[in-house]
């Protein structure tokens, strides 16, 4: 990584991740960066955003708006979250530290991925911001049920469950990169819990993870049993049908992250503002409905809240910060994302979150 900071002003997403791609390594951007295959569902993600218009209301008092909500007991000021996103020290030496303050310095939700690059309890003692942690089902149960009880012991407060990795999706970018992690970096959580074996040496430690410690037999007998490891809340990460979503709270969950993996599993899957809605009206408000993927703007996250969501997550943009400015990088790219909500809910005439509904978004004529 190059040290000089960007020259230009950094005023949009876009603007950060054009910085971060000036100062990380061509792998390392190519990983952040990258989805499956051909790329048609990383592409499909935002562009089903850039489909729907969306109808304000004029003549309403929005001199004062109010983005609060509460998400699993949790009060935060704005529905916009830190999703999980493995290797943050690849982005700045600070990781995944510096990434937890500054979501905390602005009360959002840090949610640390279990292949993060700095323990859970190092990030735990970084700061007193609200977090999660995001986890996969070992093929030694084990691994499975240590990871759950160092994750309530730090006082974390849900767990996510990602589950639509059976086995990893092709990310070409990676394959021909040849990616690795840089000298010095591990993927924190598991060491120790996993022995060198000599596959993790070759390659993508995290191919090499999933290939080789990842339970792909995973069912809905064993959400249950994962359900019965703790008294946190429990999210399913990965859901894009309705009867999933369903399902899910009949194994006992507290909610539903509508995902697609960033666009990194299977390619031709669905754009995740596009299922939505019908993901939304089937969990009928018993539990928490969040989205993640391809979420660039604040209108973004407007468009997601009327269509049914109770928030949103952003795993590439938080990158695109660490890597520019490091902390301060990250809290900018949240900030933004919060203060352009704010002002689509003005000029949208919606005062609250409990004004944003489906009426104000339509589909756009071709």
């Amino acid at each position: 990584m190059q040290d000089a900071r960007p020259a230009s002003p950094l005023l949009t997403v876009s603007d950060f991740e054009r910085a971060a791609r000036a100062r990380l390594s061509r792998m390392a951007y190519d990983y952040y960066r990258s989805g499956a295959d051909e790329g048609w569902t990383l592409r499909a993600n935002r562009r089903a955003f850039r489909r729907l218009e969306i109808h304000y209301r004029v003549l309403v008092d929005v001199a004062a708006r109010d983005m609060s909500t509460t998400l699993l007991g949790t009060k935060v000021p704005f529905p916009i979250l830190v999703a999980p996103t493995a290797y943050h020290r690849m982005a700045h030496p600070d990781g995944e530290i510096a990434s937890s303050r500054a979501a905390a310095e602005l009360g959002a939700i840090f949610t640390l991925s279990m292949l993060a690059t700095t323990s859970l309890e190092d990030v735990a003692a970084a700061s007193d911001g609200p977090r999660w942690f995001q986890l996969y089902v070992h093929k030694d149960r084990g691994i499975t049920r240590a990871l759950v009880q160092r994750a309530e012991a730090a006082g974390y407060r849900a767990l996510m469950l990602t589950v639509d990795t059976p086995v990893l999706g092709r990310r070409l970018a990676d394959v021909r990169n040849n990616f690795v992690l840089p000298e010095g970096l591990a993927m924190a959580n598991l060491v120790g819990a996993i022995p060198a074996d000599g596959v993790e040496r070759k390659g993508s430690p995290l191919t090499a993870y999933i290939a080789s410690r990842h339970d792909a037999s995973l069912t809905w007998r064993d959400i249950e049993w994962f359900r019965s490891l703790t008294r946190l809340p429990v999210l399913l990460k990965g859901i894009v049908r309705p009867d999933d979503a369903v399902r899910a709270l009949d194994c006992g969950a507290a909610g539903v992250i509508v995902s697609n993996h960033g666009a990194r599993q299977l390619d031709g899957a669905p754009a995740t503002i596009d299922v939505l809605p019908s993901v939304a009206d089937a969990i009928a408000g018993r539990g928490v409905v969040l989205l993640d993927g391809g979420v660039r703007w604040g209108t973004d996250v407007l468009k997601a809240l009327a269509l049914g969501a109770s928030a949103v997550l952003v795993g590439r943009p938080v990158l695109w910060g660490l890597a520019a400015l490091g902390g301060e990088g990250v809290a900018r790219v949240l900030s933004t994302l919060r203060d352009e909500l704010s002002i689509a809910m003005a000029l949208a005439g919606c005062p609250n979150l409990g004004s944003l509904d489906r009426d104000l978004v339509r589909v756009a004529h071709p």
